[in-house]
């Protein structure tokens, strides 16, 4: 191959990147736009909207399913209180979610996201221990939940670096909350129990799902800001700040 077709190859594969990012945002953004954040909606949903299947340029997976190792709950105090372990929970309808509001201070890099997903499922191992509606419930078996109207709010900030000749972002802070609208949630397949016991602990379960749900977030947040944090870095890092930002 002689240096001219070399040339051209590497000139058309630059133009060609150039173009995939541009085109993952659907065009860019200008700071100076008074409806800018309008501008960044649009991008941004346009960028989930390109990851949801991976993309191995940015070494980021599928979207689906999202997995935590594990969370525990404690419900009283005492040696009968209630205690509750969910290992490799899988979580699938998250890449649904759509990004419903922008707000951004582009002078400090700072941007909030508001998120909605209709629905969003659960599955996991489940083990519990202690005395629930004064039945001893101590067991395992698969537990399941089913999360409608889930809404999120996403804040991060950026610091932004040159590297061969373009401006990135680095991601400095990054803080996630969340809601859910209705749960419905229980267990079944329960080790060495009985229908009585199962029963009652889907009645408390369902009746309790939203203080439930309210003792699991802290170590949910934890878990999913960090898991947000490396996919953003990721993002970040490859994608300069100033293919989505001008002027």
């Amino acid at each position: 191959m002689g240096k001219l077709q070399t040339y051209f190859l590497i000139f058309a594969a630059v133009i060609a990147s150039s173009t995939s990012n541009t085109n993952m945002f659907g065009g860019r953004c200008s700071q100076r736009d008074p409806n800018v954040d309008a501008c960044l909606l649009r991008s941004f949903n346009n960028l989930l909207e390109y990851l949801k299947g991976g993309a191995p340029e940015f070494d980021i997976e599928e979207s689906e399913p999202i997995v935590i190792d594990e969370l525990s709950i404690a419900l009283g105090g005492g040696p009968d209180g209630y205690r509750a372990t969910f290992k490799d929970i899988q979580a699938t309808g998250a890449s649904n979610m759509t990004i419903t509001n922008v707000r951004s201070d582009l002078e400090s890099h700072q941007f909030q996201l508001t998120m909605f997903g209709p629905h969003i499922s659960a599955r996991a191992r489940y083990r519990s221990s202690g005395v629930l509606l004064l039945v001893r419930a101590s067991g395992g078996g698969d537990y399941w939940g089913e999360y409608d109207g889930v809404k999120a709010k996403v804040y991060f900030r950026g610091v932004p670096y040159d590297r061969d000749g373009r401006t990135y972002l680095k991601l400095q802070q990054l803080k996630l909350d969340f809601s859910v609208r209705d749960i419905q949630m229980g267990v079944e397949n329960l080790h060495n129990s009985n229908a009585v016991l199962q029963a009652a602990l889907n009645l408390f379960i369902n009746s309790n799902a939203q203080e439930l749900l309210k003792e699991m977030k802290p170590q949910l947040k934890q878990d999913l800001a960090s898991k947000m944090s490396r996919f953003l870095e990721r993002i970040l890092q490859h994608i300069p700040y100033d293919e989505w930002i001008v002027d």
